[in-house]
Order: structure tokens, then sequence, then C-alpha cells
């Protein structure tokens, strides 16, 4: 596995290495000795898997407030995701800044978020699958939510046409909201 920091502090992009013959490949998706190494090793309590029927499905930005707040560690396993996570921990130097990251079975990567940041994701293909496993359990009252197509944020989404969104998503507060009523994630 090869870690390579992103350009907002604490998420990584990890390269998974297949052994590959004439059957297919084999590899190592996660081995806590390697991410303990890295400093990354976090004590997973859930996995979940998301399937997206549609390309243009945009979900997102979600987040928790401590004490439930969440590190993820993100994969796809079908399909081609477009993933995009925002810095909302409070007195970061990125505080606001965002990233993007394309996340796909064939480029066999993996995206460590920590805690304190908002995720969102488009899918650039139908059925695409996302896996995710993550350090704190789900607590509804905890969840947070931004508007996928924020104007302060300015994400470039890859979307043609209308989006498939829910309805929760479409009712997220703006970035502007978040800041006013927050101030950002006190970690």
């Amino acid at each position: 596995m090869l870690f390579k920091e992103r350009k907002l502090k604490g998420v990584y992009e990890i390269q998974l290495e297949p052994k590959e013959d004439n059957r297919g490949f084999f590899m190592r998706a996660y081995d806590e000795h390697i991410f303990h190494e890295h400093g990354l090793h976090r004590d997973w309590v859930q996995e979940n898997h998301s399937l997206s029927v549609y390309k243009g499905t945009v979900r997102g930005f979600h987040f928790q407030f401590p004490p439930a707040a969440e590190t993820k560690l993100v994969r796809v396993i079908s399909g081609e995701i477009f993933d995009v996570f925002v810095d909302l921990r409070k007195g970061s130097p990125t505080f606001g800044q965002w990233d993007s990251i394309i996340l796909s079975p064939q480029n066999k990567k993996l995206l460590y978020i920590p805690r304190g940041f908002a995720h969102g994701m488009c899918t650039l293909m139908d059925n695409s699958t996302m896996l995710y496993k993550v350090d704190n359990y789900f607590t509804p009252e905890k969840e947070g939510n931004i508007q996928w197509n924020d104007p302060d944020l300015r994400v470039p989404w890859p979307v043609t046409g209308t989006p498939i969104i829910s309805e929760k998503d479409s009712k997220a507060k703006s970035f502007k909201d978040f800041v006013k009523t927050y101030g950002g994630i006190e970690l």
C-alpha cells in the first residue's frame, strides 16, 4: 500500500498494490499494522455499503457532529465515483476548502477522511458501489448536511442534466448557514 497525503491535512489517498497472475489478482484492502505505521489506525466499528443505480446520483455533503464524528475509509468496488471532501474543522488552515478524487475498481484507491470533514460523491457510471468503514456509530441526532451544490464551495460536479438527489440532501443547509450557526466542528 502506498500512502499519499492530499492537500487537506489528514486526508490520505491510498494506492492498493495487487499481485496479478493469469487467474486475476489478490490485494490487501486493509492491514491494521500498515495503517498503524502511518499513524492512521482506527477502531473501525461499522462498515457501510452504498449502491447508486444511476449515473449522476449525488450524495452529500454528510457529516456527524462530535462526539459522533467519523473517520471514513472509502473504497469503490463497482462503477466510478467522483468523491469530494470538505474541511469543517474549526481553526484548520484549510477550513472551508475541498478536494476530490476519482475512485473506481480499476484505479484501486482507498480514501482516508479524518473526523471533521463533510463527505459527498457523484456517480460517474450506473451501478456504482461504495464500501466505507467508519470509526464511530451512526447517530441520527448528530447528523449534519451541507448543500451539495453550495455556491460558496463551488465544487465543479461532473453532472450533466438534473442530478439524482435525496429529499434530505435537497433540504440541506448552506455552508454560510453552517458557519454562522456552528463556526466549524470542534474536535
